[in-house]
């Protein structure tokens, strides 16, 4: 499965929800208290976060997604400080207030990377149903996808007329459960639980066929489009309608803290699913997006930068033929991420030993290697009417193969001198017995910082001499 990064910027997202704080108390331990036995915490920082749907929320804002935020919250300074950072952080909140509860908060207390103790606020009673329906009616206009995050508090109690709300917009509408009575959640266009919730309700499966039959029944039960089910370390299952089951496997090497995991799988989904990609693309996404927020502490977001970056280091996405914008932007992540740019350019027509040999070694002087290819045009001007023997895709998808090259863009000039300009690598390097300051766009790349290096052919690998063996033949 191709696996891309959709452009988030030009999504809107909905999410309605029961939203919370969480606050985090960092400290450290050297005694026990003589009140009881329990370790005594020295508070050296405090640190607040969305929580619940406003995580879901802050998760879609981090992907650079248009975020509104529907929820509850009480009179009071938690209700302040959470609107603070959503506003700080982009995102249209349309908040009831109720006089019968506390804004939902969280506290835990870490010390040397454990959680001691957490301590919860709340009042989890029901809302009048139209406040939050009518909240939601508001903010449909022009959204790609709805987000219904219920955790139980009271805030999506009418969640079923939601959902009516959504599909009678043509809205896709996605819900996080909570609980075991998922009737309430029929006609949704997808649901989110994990393996635990839906067995509670579906019943125990005692393979992954009887999984997925399960997960057919469910979804024609509830007239869902389709199901995914979060498997922890297993990964997860994605079952759609008219469609085969997808398992994925998990992509977490080290997992810290899976607190608010979810909340990222179904932003990733959502933001996905409303820039356009297919539901199955999309579940991809999340479940990478899922593998690298388990590896941080607490509630915590992933970017598309660290999306792609995985991508990369796994040989899927991020990576292969670009253009010159996606490029420019592929280079800005990767020196943001402190990671060596180096770049060479060429005609690359009958690619052979020499050059796999020449790639490789630009490629061990950094940390991603950036070929440019002239197209078709410029080889004739360069080379001679009878050349190029490949055509300009050709070409750039057999580089884009191998293992040293990370990003293959072409180039219409006889020289890349405005192409180097603009990406101005860290290492500028070309094949031959050029002197650094005779190579194209040398000069910008050592005004920026850069450095030039000439690398050696391999002796008796040749292109043309290639080319003269097959007309003698």
């Amino acid at each position: 499965m191709t696996i891309s990064i959709p452009d988030f910027s030009a999504t809107r997202v909905v999410v309605a929800g029961d939203v919370m704080l969480d606050r985090y108390l960092f400290g450290s331990t050297g005694r026990i208290s003589p009140e009881a036995p329990v370790p005594v915490v020295h508070v050296q920082e405090t640190d607040d976060r969305p929580g619940g749907a406003a995580n879901v929320a802050v998760n879609l804002a981090a992907l650079g997604a248009a975020t509104s935020l529907v929820g509850v919250v009480g009179k009071d300074a938690a209700a302040d400080a959470l609107a603070g950072i959503l506003k700080d952080q982009g995102i249209n909140c349309a908040f009831a207030t109720a006089d019968d509860r506390p804004t939902i908060t969280k506290t835990r207390v870490q010390s040397r990377g454990q959680q001691l103790i957490r301590l919860d606020e709340e009042n989890a009673v029901a809302m009048p149903g139209d406040s939050m329906r009518e909240a939601l009616n508001s903010a449909l206009d022009g959204a790609g996808a709805v987000v219904l995050s219920d955790y139980g508090k009271g805030a999506l109690d009418d969640v079923a007329a939601m959902i009516a709300l959504c599909r009678e917009a043509g809205v896709p509408v996605l819900v996080d459960p909570k609980g075991t009575d998922f009737s309430k959640y029929r006609g949704a266009s997808l649901i989110t639980p994990n393996q635990s919730e839906f067995e509670a309700v579906a019943g125990h499966a005692e393979s992954d066929e009887d999984l997925v039959a399960r997960a057919r029944t469910m979804m024609d039960d509830l007239e869902l489009d389709a199901l995914l089910v979060t498997r922890s370390e297993k990964g997860m299952l994605l079952v759609e309608a008219g469609n085969e089951p997808v398992f994925l496997s998990t992509q977490a090497r080290e997992v810290y803290d899976v607190t608010g995991a979810g909340d990222t799988v179904i932003a990733t989904l959502a933001g996905a699913l409303a820039s356009g990609q297919a539901l199955a693309s999309a579940a991809a996404l999340a479940n990478i997006a899922a593998g690298l927020v388990v590896r941080k502490i607490g509630v915590a977001t992933v970017t598309p930068g660290e999306i792609s970056a995985a991508l990369h280091q796994r040989g899927q996405g991020g990576r292969g033929l670009v253009d010159v914008d996606a490029l420019l932007a592929l280079v800005d992540e990767a020196h943001g991420r402190e990671e060596r740019v180096i770049m060479t350019n060429g005609c690359f027509d009958v690619l052979h030993a020499g050059h796999v040999a020449y790639l490789e070694e630009a490629k061990s002087l950094g940390d991603r290697l950036i070929v440019a290819v002239n197209d078709d045009a410029s080889v004739k001007r360069l080379k001679g009417e009878s050349r190029p023997i490949n055509a300009l895709e050709d070409r750039m998808l057999v580089l884009a193969g191998l293992a040293a090259v990370d990003w293959v863009v072409p180039f219409s000039e006889d020289t890349p001198a405005e192409l180097v300009g603009k990406v101005l690598p860290d290492v500028l390097v070309k094949g031959g017995d050029y002197k650094p300051d005779e190579i194209v766009g040398a000069r910008d790349v050592l005004e920026n910082g850069g450095e030039v290096r000439v690398l050696a052919f391999r002796d008796g690998h040749s292109s043309s001499r290639i080319i003269d063996r097959l007309n003698d033949e």
